[in-house]
């Protein structure tokens, strides 16, 4: 019964992620990379190439990725592999059907996944750029892999040639009078193409290229909000100064 608690809860997206105990782990919190556009653009790649296999993001096109500086000839020459048009959104390279037959679940459409993960323990940021950085080979597991931040996860780790394997280090605490194990580290089982930090750099990248996919126009929108304000706040200036000469001979 325990355990289908827990499952439901993952599911829900409630389980999360990085220093652990019985019921969970706390998230990391993401850095904030929606402004930098080398970060964008290399998180952009990063998505096509390692995300988009599975996962489509139907609700984004490639072109909209002229918004942080690439151009078409770039879409088209690197972003691009079978027959998809640069007006096309970004769609999965394959069936659903397969997919749910060798996951046991259709993996989720990740427009807006960066808003939908937002929970009690952080943003959908923190969620994703914890969950990307806790995966840990488990030989018990269809997929050889499991998940801190989202215990019994269907999905593999798709980035471990980049971050390498590794295994989490536990030690046994007290909370509660109870005796847990809590994470304490990782262990490095095999390394991969990059560094524990280059790594957690790319993994920000791509947090940050799926943060401003979630809304584009977020950016625009909170200069916009700044402007406003502004213009609100001098117009109350002007309205105040009228009130009161409105009124002065007013007994």
């Amino acid at each position: 019964m325990k355990k289908l608690i827990l499952t439901l809860v993952a599911a829900l997206g409630i389980v999360t992620g990085a220093h652990a105990a019985e019921g969970g782990i706390a998230w990391d919190k993401a850095p904030d990379r929606t402004t930098d556009i080398a970060a964008l653009q290399n998180g952009a790649k990063l998505f096509v190439n390692y995300c988009l296999n599975c996962h489509s993001a139907a609700f984004m096109r490639y072109n909209r990725l002229q918004d942080i500086g690439i151009s078409e000839q770039q879409i088209k020459d690197n972003l691009l592999f079978t027959t998809e048009k640069v007006g096309d959104t970004m769609q999965a390279n394959f069936n659903p059907r397969d997919a749910k037959g060798w996951f046991g679940t259709v993996p989720p459409d990740l427009t807006l996944v960066a808003r939908s993960r937002a929970g009690h323990g952080g943003t959908g940021p923190d969620y994703l750029y914890t969950y990307l950085r806790t995966f840990y080979r488990d030989s018990s597991k269809a997929t050889g892999w499991d998940n801190l931040a989202f215990p019994s996860v269907a999905m593999p780790n798709v980035l471990w040639e980049l971050q390498g394997e590794r295994r989490p280090v536990y030690k046994e605490v007290e909370q509660h009078g109870h005796k847990v194990h809590v994470i304490s580290g990782w262990e490095q089982v095999k390394p991969g193409k990059l560094t524990p930090a280059q790594y957690d750099q790319a993994v920000g990248d791509l947090v940050g290229y799926m943060q401003w996919m979630a809304e584009p126009a977020q950016n625009t929108r909170i200069r916009l909000g700044v402007w406003v304000l502004l213009f609100l706040a001098m117009t109350l200036v002007f309205v105040w100064r009228l009130n009161a000469a409105y009124w002065k001979d007013v007994k």
